[in-house]
């Protein structure tokens, strides 16, 4: 006896590659020049227990503060309308937009614990500056919290059937997901920091 097994709800994961090398080398002198200067910043990451940098908490305008965070936001904005369209998204008259846009300087030794970004439909990274031995991203099967009393996944299990997958960024990647889905960032054990810019579109 055999049946017929479909696959349903599909979480969907983008990764694109910005061959800009200007552009990259462009936004790593201005997200090292801002960890420097933001004492805002450094003082939230300090106490939040962020070992790094981030600007999430204390600014807001990167587009409009520099040009190298203009530039990268118009080179996003067509991944996000092509991922946006692989989803089947309905957006009627309405436009995805770039909501926020931040800073992560994330040291040796640092991670950043599983959270989903609220209140936006797609969430991402863009991958600055990635050093030998630096954090993977992990993302989790949203079904988590529902299984209750269903065994482990098998070892063998095929990427797409795991509980967690983990992804090894390289410079210049985008990688975005829907924001509902859960991600962290694994123990950075390179011995430089990381360089990230994290976004989130809002319709």
């Amino acid at each position: 006896m055999s049946g017929e097994t479909q696959t349903l709800f599909v979480s969907k994961l983008y990764r694109a590659g910005i061959e800009d090398e200007k552009l990259r080398a462009d936004v790593l002198r201005s997200c090292l020049a801002i960890a420097a200067q933001d004492e805002a910043g450094k003082a939230w990451s300090a106490a939040h227990g962020y070992r790094g940098y981030t600007s999430y908490a204390s600014l807001n305008d990167l587009p409009k503060r520099d040009p190298a965070f203009a530039d990268l936001k118009k080179a996003l904005d067509p991944h996000a309308r092509a991922f946006a369209a692989e989803l089947h998204l309905d957006l009627g008259r309405r436009k995805l937009a770039l909501d926020s846009i931040w800073i992560n300087v994330l040291a040796p030794g640092g991670a950043h614990s599983g959270h989903i970004h609220p209140h936006s439909v797609l969430s991402g990274a863009y991958y600055v500056d990635i050093p030998k031995g630096a954090s993977a991203l992990k993302l989790e099967d949203p079904r988590l919290p529902l299984m209750m009393a269903a065994p482990p996944r098998r070892e063998d299990a095929p990427e797409a059937e795991r509980t967690f997958v983990y992804l090894a960024p390289r410079a210049g990647d985008v990688l975005m997901w829907e924001s509902w889905l859960r991600h962290e960032v694994v123990l950075n054990e390179a011995r430089k920091p990381r360089v990230s810019v994290s976004f989130n579109y809002a319709w």
